[in-house]
């Protein structure tokens, strides 16, 4: 697990970002893709003015224009300008109403204008004083990066033993995309004392950004309806929160964990850990990685192999792909047992 953000530094994020945010709802056919004079690639609003694209922004422009992303990403790096004449040509060519999220000037999310927009500062609102609520709660990792926030918590007085000495807790992750990366989520999590490898089990409540269709931009400032409907949402985050430090619920997860401990590896671990990458879509230096946190726990069950992959968190330098290798050992521990047979 990655440490993240303080609370503190999560807060003046959240709120420095708040006052960066503009939104626009536009018409593609008057809109442009258009490279300035240091090649960099902007979106141009008309009436509202240029804004450069970010990442997510362009894996969006792609998709939605059905370019393909190697070739998309080609032209972006070697020719801009016959990608902005590509972009051009399918923005008339099919003209539709889409919500163009900015921060700081720069275009961060190219959305249906059926987005609903639940703001991370909502989420915080909420999320933070039900944490507090929990006894001795620890905030063990946040952040917010270009795709999600994430605010993960232990509860320490709710833990066991997995084995002699192997301690978890159990722990609660809420998350939430602004730009269409994802839905906002809360999810059980459970934290290896041994290691502090964070195991992020599948959603305890999911919603996805759905909403109205929403004309213009002025109508996109004043919709008391997704005000409503968002209210509804943050109401049920605040219940899942307190449902995920459930005891009854962690004493069943505990239970399935010691069941892993008595499963080892017949063959050779490296055909193992090769299947058991395949199963959770780990690129080539982290099956290295895993392995060889495998060989170095000196746990060759399919609870060890579970430790391997999330203790991979660790190394990550991206925040998002950490979380996602957290909520592949908890993938890993819903698997059924033909599966781990396979693996092991």
């Amino acid at each position: 697990m990655l440490k993240g953000l303080s609370l503190v530094e999560l807060a003046k994020k959240i709120e420095a970002n708040r006052e960066l945010k503009r939104d626009f709802i536009a018409p593609t056919d008057k809109m442009k893709m258009e490279v300035q004079d240091d090649n960099t690639v902007v979106l141009s609003l008309q009436r509202q003015g240029t804004f450069p694209l970010l990442p997510l922004a362009h894996e969006q422009v792609a998709a939605r224009l059905d370019i393909p992303r190697k070739y998309y990403d080609r032209m972006r790096a070697d020719a801009p300008a016959l990608l902005a004449t590509n972009v051009n040509t399918w923005f008339k060519r099919n003209p539709e109403k889409r919500m163009v999220r900015t921060l700081a000037g720069d275009t961060r999310a190219f959305l249906s204008n059926r987005y609903n927009r639940i703001e991370n500062e909502e989420i915080a609102e909420v999320a933070l004083p039900i944490l507090h609520q929990i006894p001795d709660v620890k905030i063990v990792s946040s952040e917010v990066t270009d795709r999600r926030l994430y605010i993960q918590a232990v509860a320490p007085r709710l833990q066991g033993e997995v084995k002699k000495g192997d301690v978890v807790q159990a722990g609660v992750v809420i998350s939430n995309s602004e730009v269409g990366a994802g839905a906002v989520s809360v999810a059980r999590m459970n934290y290896r004392l041994v290691c502090l490898n964070g195991m992020i089990l599948p959603d305890k409540f999911r919603a996805y950004h759905t909403g109205r269709q929403i004309e213009d931009t002025e109508a996109l400032w004043k919709d008391d309806t997704r005000r409503a409907d968002d209210r509804a949402i943050l109401l049920k985050v605040r219940d899942m929160v307190q449902a995920c430090v459930d005891a009854a619920e962690f004493a069943k997860t505990l239970d399935r964990m010691r069941g892993l401990t008595d499963k080892v590896i017949k063959g050779d671990p490296a055909d193992s850990i090769e299947v058991l990458c395949q199963k959770v879509g780990a690129n080539e230096k982290e099956k290295g990685g895993i392995l060889r946190a495998l060989i170095e726990g000196g746990d060759l069950s399919a609870w060890g192999m579970i430790n391997a992959v999330t203790a991979q968190a660790h190394t990550s330098k991206d925040y998002d792909r950490a979380v996602e290798l957290e909520s592949a050992g908890g993938q890993l521990l819903e698997l059924p047992a033909s599966d781990w047979k396979r693996i092991l």
